[in-house]
């Protein structure tokens, strides 16, 4: 079957590609060496005190796939306005323009480098960072500052429809909790209550009671069991209640969706940093796409100033859609608008502004 013109891949194609891959490659490893001195120069006194191992392969290693991730779309932004603007400026894009090309063509091998990069950046937030993200952070808890939560007070939350658990505390360096109730209800009919003086959490994921009392209630009845030991298999793990900060940024995307669904049923409240990072996956993928199409926009012509004029307003642009974000971000957090919504506004915005730049430069 005979391929439609505008998919055969042409000589301009492959160049252009290899100058986008190439310049985005270049401009990543740059920066991530400025970040690593940054860094260096940060927490110098506990990498001095870390093992040197550790320090590489444990958190460096780990560290550099996230700021891939997170500087994607700058970075795709900046490689399309530095090299495209070099092209006009050379004036090749006039060239190719001049041969009978039309700019929606030129456009495609822009889109299918863009794509290349947001599919990597996308597997690796999805799948690999995540992992990675685990032992970074056991690095930086054990010799830079620990920021994992070990205690919590007045804990509440619905095990499963029906059924709620109430801890006063949880200490989990000896995983150990206090003074705990699980309470069954029936509609709003409570059914038995069970408690507990204290509780344990061993590593097969059972909770193991200490000197307990069951109370059945039937009508005005009440049967009255009481023990010093009872082993339970509660759908409850300590992770439920102990939320660390960057905590999302250890799971993987199943993972989360999967997380934030048992909490959602839990009604647990604090879980909007888990749907932003789920949500923010996603949407730093299409900005890829939306980020290409401004740059070379504004750079395929040639403009006064040049090539500086071009690369100051692309640098303008890029991170006014980094503090857009941030600031959306915000209001997620404080709750005025959802997750998904605070996103994905961002690329709404950028995507009318990468529509009306389009048309104007396609005229």
């Amino acid at each position: 079957m005979k391929l439609p013109e505008w998919l055969h891949i042409k000589k301009f194609d492959r160049f252009i590609m290899r100058q986008f891959l190439g310049t985005f490659v270049f401009a990543i490893l740059l920066l991530s060496a400025v970040v690593v001195m940054f860094d260096i120069n940060e927490k110098l006194d506990a990498m001095l005190t870390a093992p040197l191992n550790e320090t590489v392969f444990k958190y460096f290693f780990n560290f550099l796939p996230s700021i891939i991730t997170q500087f994607a779309p700058l970075f795709v932004f900046i490689s399309v306005i530095f090299f495209t603007s070099k092209m006009a400026d050379r004036s090749e894009i006039i060239a190719i323009l001049s041969s009978g090309i039309s700019f929606h063509r030129l456009v495609i091998p822009y889109l299918v480098s863009a794509g290349i990069i947001a599919a990597f950046t996308l597997t690796l937030s999805l799948y690999v960072i995540p992992p990675a993200n685990i032992k970074r952070i056991e690095y930086t808890n054990q010799w830079v500052k620990n920021k994992r939560v070990d205690f919590a007070e007045n804990i509440q939350l619905q095990v499963k429809p029906g059924v709620m658990a109430y801890m006063a505390r949880y200490d989990n360096t000896l995983r150990r909790g206090y003074r705990f109730s699980l309470d069954q209800f029936e509609g709003t009919t409570l059914k038995s209550r069970l408690t507990a003086q204290d509780v344990t959490y061993d590593t097969l994921g059972r909770w193991k009671l200490n000197q307990y009392t069951i109370r059945n209630f039937d009508g005005l009845r009440e049967d009255i069991k009481r023990g010093t030991r009872l082993d339970t298999a509660l759908d409850l793990s300590p992770s439920d209640f102990l939320i660390s900060a960057n905590d999302q940024e250890k799971l993987t995307t199943p993972q989360l969706k999967e997380y934030i669904e048992r909490q959602r049923e839990r009604g647990v409240a604090n879980i909007q940093q888990f749907e932003i990072e789920y949500e923010k996956r996603y949407a730093m993928v299409a900005a890829a796409f939306i980020l290409t199409i401004i740059g070379v926009s504004l750079s395929s012509r040639k403009v006064r100033g040049g090539m500086g004029m071009n690369i100051g307003i692309g640098l303008l642009l890029s991170f006014s859609y980094i503090l857009f974000m941030t600031v959306t971000q915000t209001f997620a957090v404080n709750g005025y608008t959802s997750p998904r919504v605070a996103m994905w506004i961002p690329n709404v915005v950028y995507t009318l502004i990468a529509i009306f730049l389009y048309r104007r430069a396609a005229r």
